[in-house]
């Protein structure tokens, strides 16, 4: 995830609690995601769906995040 950020995550990590939220609800719903479609848990197609969505938009969350940060220590 966010690969080409990795240097800003670990920048991060640690130093804001919201970056830190966003960053540990992506990684649970990455897992939850992964645990469904390798057949570990079972859900619905709709559970499924809407798990993928919540984690897209952890995802975006975090790019704005990190967008916003990167733009401020240019500064």
């Amino acid at each position: 995830m966010l690969h080409e950020y990795r240097d800003l995550i670990t920048e991060l990590k640690g130093k804001n609690a919201r970056f830190d939220s966003l960053f540990e609800k992506h990684n649970e719903l990455d897992h939850k995601v992964a645990d469904i479609t390798e057949g570990r848990v079972h859900a619905s197609s709709f559970e499924l769906d809407t798990l993928k969505k919540e984690k897209l938009k952890a995802k975006d969350e975090i790019n704005a995040f990190l967008a916003e940060y990167k733009a401020s220590i240019k500064e």
